[in-house]
């Protein structure tokens, strides 16, 4: 029944393509920020309440929760998908570009909100048949921390879920892999500030000052010592300063710089060191130069683990749809905080192929040009629904 059941499944989102498509197109002309989400949940919620299922509205915030349940009792699999945006002006040129200056769906979040509804729509359609219960789970807030999910676990969207899975379409790899790993697949996002504060005073006479542009250039050249030096070679682990700001003229010595980073890390006790060493170089570096600082370590999501036998569970599921290639990959530096569902439930989270073969410029995530190919929504959907129907089995 199971196999029969798939191929029902899979039928019905080749059915569903276009209309996934068009919701896709429909979300990506219309970006909410995160935390600032209103239609977009809106329209979600009366997607769901169209097919029947019980909705629950404003789910730690501006989340949609929507239950469907088969005519059999059984386990219950959670799905997941994001649907926030970015601050970003796009620069794409698509028919369905971005309708808001300074707005962007750069991340493939309005790919992952249309293939979680259509996936929605197609197992509905099957529940005369269903031996169980789904839960769609459709989070705000996936890009700004504290991120959207661990208010929705709080507010009960992971009550009595058995399992749960995700996906995230992702640009620079081929259409038509899947990508995941047992345990360890992205890593912990942590955000770092810092003030430091010299004597300021004219570019002629640098005696006189207390050069805070200098002190953090030797802070920064001497951070990657703490990676190199400090963490086993064998972890991965990255500090990057992204923004250095000194407001004076060009002769000028500053007498305040601001820097922002982040740091990303898989091992718990690595992830305590770095924030305590930085704080060592910062002080010492300052100390010599006689300036002050200030020092702030945000943590942001912790690493995506995944559990072992639901790994196995996706893999296996790609190996039975032959038009795929399912592939174990390198962990990711990159954050997300589906990890908070994986700390309270066994899941896994893979990445699905998203580069059309034809580009001859793939553009990064949260990009302004950043674009997927289309035809990958209908594989998500599809390994997805066949893990979902493999699991309720």
């Amino acid at each position: 029944m199971s196999i029969i059941q798939q191929e029902k499944f899979s039928t019905l989102i080749d059915t569903y393509e276009e209309e996934m498509i068009a919701l896709r197109r429909h979300f990506h002309a219309n970006p909410e920020l995160s935390y600032e989400e209103v239609e977009t949940p809106k329209t979600i919620a009366a997607f769901h309440r169209a097919l029947g299922h019980d909705v629950r509205e404003h789910v730690g915030g501006n989340g949609v929760v929507a239950t469907l349940k088969g005519h059999k009792p059984g386990k219950t699999v959670a799905l997941r998908a994001d649907f926030d945006a970015l601050a970003i002006t796009e620069e794409t040129g698509l028919s369905f570009q971005s309708t808001i200056n300074g707005r962007m769906h750069a991340c493939g979040h309005d790919g992952h909100t249309a293939t979680l509804l259509i996936v929605a729509k197609a197992l509905n359609a099957l529940q005369h048949e269903l031996a169980g219960t789904i839960v769609f789970i459709h989070q705000h807030a996936e890009e700004l921390a504290p991120g959207g999910a661990i208010a929705m676990i709080e507010d009960g969207c992971l009550e009595g879920v058995d399992v749960i899975f995700g996906t995230h379409l992702w640009a620079p790899l081929e259409l038509g892999t899947i990508y995941t790993a047992p345990g360890p697949l992205m890593a912990a996002a942590d955000a770092i500030y810092i003030t430091i504060q010299g004597k300021g005073g004219h570019g002629s006479n640098p005696s006189d000052t207390k050069d805070s542009i200098l002190i953090a250039s030797q802070f920064i050249v001497n951070l990657q010592q703490i990676v190199s030096r400090r963490i086993n070679p064998l972890h991965p682990a990255v500090i990057s300063i992204g923004h250095i700001e000194a407001l004076n003229p060009f002769n000028v010595i500053a007498d305040q710089v601001y820097l922002k980073g982040t740091v990303r890390t898989f091992n718990a006790e690595e992830r305590d060191l770095i924030e305590k060493e930085i704080e060592s170089l910062l002080q010492a570096t300052c100390a010599y130069m006689k300036a002050s600082y200030t020092y702030e370590y945000v943590r942001g999501y912790p690493a995506v683990v995944n559990h072992p036998a639901e790994t196995n569970h996706i893999m296996q599921t790609v190996e039975k749809m032959p038009e795929l290639q399912g592939l174990v990959c390198e962990p990711q530096m990159g954050g997300e905080d589906f990890a908070y569902y994986l700390e309270h439930v066994p899941g896994n989270f893979f990445f699905t192929g998203a580069k059309n073969p034809e580009w001859s410029e793939v553009y990064p995530h949260h990009h302004p040009k950043f674009d997927i190919d289309e035809r990958a929504l209908a594989i998500a959907a599809k390994v997805l629904g066949h893990a979902t129907l493999d699991y309720l089995k």
